[in-house]
């Protein structure tokens, strides 16, 4: 063995050794992990939400709510500027962004606009990139008028700020629950992602992550009714605030609070020892007491109110002074609020109350249950891929069921070394994965045995089996890779999961089939020396194949043409199921405590909570169940609205196993995203096959992968299957493996083309068809396998995905034939030149199939 292989050889054994170790401690349990030297690898696979359980919320600051607070903190500083400075003025309010006032003395007015001046001094927004902007500008008039406007870019700016202080707020407010690696990050520019696994009660954690928490006590003004503050003017430095009762009660309150939450250095829940209720004790800090003391002091025997959020919780009565820096706050609260109120009061107020937009909360035990069926699912499909490669190939089978077998260790290693989340569409991305991996196998396999049938030694037919496979092996393994990438931008949680995991399989299996197989390979070769391929290849049966798949394929293609149109006119005519990713609502898995659910009693029971169209059917077990609540009016807050009725009236009798909340501005994002990650996929694939074949090339692929798509959506209309993120996700890989599929038959065709230039197109493509046929059938035979069982055995959580996927492939296999192939003839695709005196000797070992049309 010469010096390069060999050190070849240990590069490769070394990559597949390093593997096995980084994966290994997810065979092992902690307490083995726990004895292991400091300098091995101890990282486990990191489990994805859908399989540990845990919640997903997306969280949102309402630019109009920072536009309100920003105009009213920009005209509080504009009337106190005027002020100190003695300059008179009238009529100073705002609407939106703009503010005008009045001057009482017009010549004032360039006196007005220099102490105003440093407003709209340009501010330095974060990062390096970014220009200075201005929040404000000002102009006057010579009448003695000025105009102020908040800009559009202070806006951006201060919402870009507002997100960072959130973020880390809700960091400490998510220690303080007592969760342990809660990940948290910006999308966009207005949203925040809060992923925490584990099990915490989802709507405890809703409340914790949206609540501003800002608290104050204030001093009751008494100087005139609240009904004639209400029906006039209140007081200059008053406002009326009401309390969260039914109906509410107004109260007109002194703006200044007396202190608040910048006061408190301390809060913690408790039970009141005389009367038994919930209390929240606070500590203030020395400034905080001495100016309590003094409030409480002027205003004893009378109430003041405490603020929370805008909203009028408590108004205790006041009964002496108050000096030693602790205050009891006592309102209408159950012992879990306290706790919450306490645990807000201690991590710190948020900038702007938080809006949920999004929710995904699934439980552990739906978690675990889906990790069963799922793992199952995947060993059997394995163990068939498996049995199949070794009934075809004998002992290459063998070779390439432990190349694929490692392949998976790889996956398994990367995800684990790098901590990406391994989700329930990541483990199918895995299977599919193994489905796949044999394909590189079969290409190459099939090349070893043309070359050995044209005379070539065994070692020589293994190098230009390997070499000839190569373009055509990442010719399709890119389209594919395309595709995952693009669901890696588009996708989120679980999805995003399928991506990585796909990514992640479609390089080492570039890995496993270039490198490690051909060093097993090698290593046969060299100790024992063969003259022959192994017994066991049984491939052969393919090799008279002589379909005239061409003759018939006007009939079929006008056939397919059909049924695209007719998918077409059905999607237009009856539309399709969209699930709440893309148009709304609430998706409430359910799990009866006790017996089976009841369908008729819950769909009754929730009828009664008028919350509109709900649909109610049965999920899996007898004792499951899952609800629908579709998209109801009234914004993000009537989708939580929806979810909190229905746990108060269900949650007694059901476990909430999974609960999905969407609102109406997430779901058109996701819309949007959707579409342009198809077309962006779509136009991709178009560049890369343009550059690596003709154009003709690259129009038959995309009809072959529209016609694809198009039967797929038939297949969601004619089904009623719901459409949703995973849906996406299943239809972009269904074009990467149905353009994997088409490149393999057109690397073979272009092949063709440069040593038989004068050969009729149409026998050059049933030529190239029939020679690709055994891997064609082959590797849609393991990917099916694969996929029937994730969809007999991986779950009613993953069925409908593997359902469609499967569907894919078949369609896929058919359309790289009888879609792809046509499309070259009716372009006219010309021919290439001969290469070299392949045309005379029969280079490729191409057979004509005599009287081909």
């Amino acid at each position: 063995m010469p010096n390069s292989s060999r050190w070849k050889t240990i590069i490769v054994w070394l990559v597949v050794l390093l593997s096995i170790v980084v994966a290994l401690p997810n065979a092992l349990p902690n307490t083995a992990l726990d004895g292991l030297p400091d300098w091995l690898p101890k990282k486990q696979l990191m489990l994805g939400l859908d399989l540990q359980g845990g919640s997903q919320i997306t969280l949102k600051i309402e630019r109009d709510d920072v536009v309100k607070s920003r105009l009213e903190a920009v005209i509080e500083v504009i009337g106190a500027r005027l002020r100190s400075a003695d300059i008179a003025y009238t009529g100073l309010s705002g609407t939106g962004q703009d503010i005008q006032l009045r001057l009482g003395n017009p010549a004032q007015i360039d006196a007005a606009q220099t102490v105003l001046k440093p407003l709209a001094a340009p501010v330095k927004p974060g990062g390096l990139t970014k220009d200075p902007v201005s929040e404000v500008t000002i102009s006057g008039e010579p009448d003695g008028s000025l105009q102020v406007r908040i800009t559009d870019q202070g806006i951006d700016h201060r919402l870009s700020s507002m997100i960072g202080d959130a973020i880390a707020v809700l960091h400490r407010r998510l220690a303080e629950l007592g969760s342990l690696q809660p990940k948290i990050r910006r999308q966009g520019a207005d949203r925040i992602i809060v992923q925490i696994p584990g099990r915490y009660d989802p709507e405890q954690v809703k409340y914790i992550l949206s609540q501003a928490g800002m608290l104050s006590f204030r001093s009751i003004d008494m100087s005139m009714a609240v009904q004639d503050a209400v029906n006039g003017q209140p007081p200059a430095n008053s406002e009326i605030l009401y309390s969260a009762d039914d109906p509410p009660i107004g109260y007109l309150l002194r703006k200044q609070p007396i202190i608040a939450n910048a006061d408190i250095l301390d809060a913690r829940s408790a039970i009141n020892a005389q009367s038994g209720n919930p209390v929240v004790n606070l500590r203030l800090a020395p400034d905080g007491t001495v100016r309590f003391a003094k409030a409480t002091a002027d205003t004893a025997g009378t109430t003041v109110a405490v603020v929370l959020d805008g909203a009028v919780i408590a108004t205790p009565l006041v009964r002496k002074a108050i000096t030693d820096g602790t205050v009891q706050l006592a309102a209408e609260m159950s012992p879990e609020g306290a706790d919450d109120l306490a645990l807000l009061l201690r991590a710190g107020t948020l900038p702007s109350p938080l809006t949920v937009v999004e929710e995904r909360s699934i439980g552990a035990g739906r978690g675990a249950d889906s990790i069963h069926s799922i793992v199952a699912a995947g060993a059997i499909g394995a163990v068939l891929v498996v049995a199949f490669m070794l009934a075809f190939y004998g002992f290459f089978g063998a070779v390439a069921s432990l190349a694929v077998a490692l392949n998976v260790v790889m996956i398994i290693a990367v995800l684990s070394a790098t901590g990406l989340a391994l989700t329930l569409p990541g483990i199918a991305g895995i299977v599919l994965t193994i489905g796949m991996a044999v394909d590189s196998n079969v290409l190459i396999y099939e090349r070893i045995r043309e070359e050995v049938r044209h005379g070539k030694s065994v070692r020589d037919a293994i190098q230009l089996g390997f070499s000839r496979a190569f373009a055509a092996i990442v010719d399709a393994n890119i389209t594919m890779l395309i595709a995952a990438i693009i669901l890696l931008f588009l996708g989120s949680g679980s999805v995003r999961g399928f991506a990585v995991t796909l990514a992640v399989g479609i390089v080492t299996t570039l890995f496993t089939a270039f490198t490690l197989t051909l060093v097993m390979l090698e290593i046969w070769v060299d100790r024992r020396h063969p003259t022959a391929l192994p017994e066991g290849i049984r491939t052969g049966v393919f090799d008279g194949a002589a379909f005239r798949f061409m003759a018939i394929r006007n009939f079929v293609f006008s056939l397919t043409a059909i049924l695209s149109v007719v998918s077409m006119l059905l999607f237009g005519a009856l539309g399709i199921n969209l699930g709440i990713d893309f148009s709304g609502g609430s998706v409430i898995e359910l799990k009866a405590r006790e017996g089976n659910a009841d369908i008729e009693d819950i769909s009754a029971r929730l009828d009664e909570l008028n919350l509109g169209e709900i649909t109610v059917k049965p999920f899996g077990s007898p004792q499951d169940v899952v609800v629908r609540v579709h998209s109801r009016e009234g914004g993000e807050n009537a989708e939580q609205t929806s979810v909190i009725l229905i746990r108060g009236e269900l949650e007694d009798a059901y476990d909430f196993r999974r609960v999905e909340v969407v609102g109406p501005s997430v779901s058109g994002d996701l819309t949007l995203a959707a579409t342009i990650g198809v077309l962006a996929s779509l136009l991709a694939i178009l560049i890369y096959i343009w550059v690596r074949f003709e154009w003709q090339f690259a129009a038959g692929a995309i009809v072959a992968t529209l016609h694809d798509v198009l039967l797929t959506i038939g297949l969601f209309v004619v089904t009623g299957m719901e459409f949703n993120l995973t849906s996406v996700a299943a239809l972009l890989t269904i074009v990467g493996y149905s353009l994997n599929d088409t490149v393999v038959v057109y690397d073979r065709v272009r092949e063709n083309l440069r040593h038989y230039p004068r050969m009729p197109l149409p026998i050059v493509i049933d030529t190239s068809i029939n020679q690709t046929l055994s891997r064609t059938v082959l590797t849609g035979a393991t990917t099916m396998l694969a996929l029937a069982a994730l969809c007999i055995f991986g779950g009613e959580a993953i069925q409908s995905f593997a359902f469609v996927m499967l569907f894919g492939v078949a369609i896929g296999t058919f359309s790289s034939i009888y879609v792809a192939g046509p499309v070259l003839i009716l372009f006219k695709l010309r021919h290439g030149k001969p290469d070299g005196d392949a045309e005379k000797t029969g280079g490729t070992g191409l057979h004509p199939i005599k009287g081909a049309q």
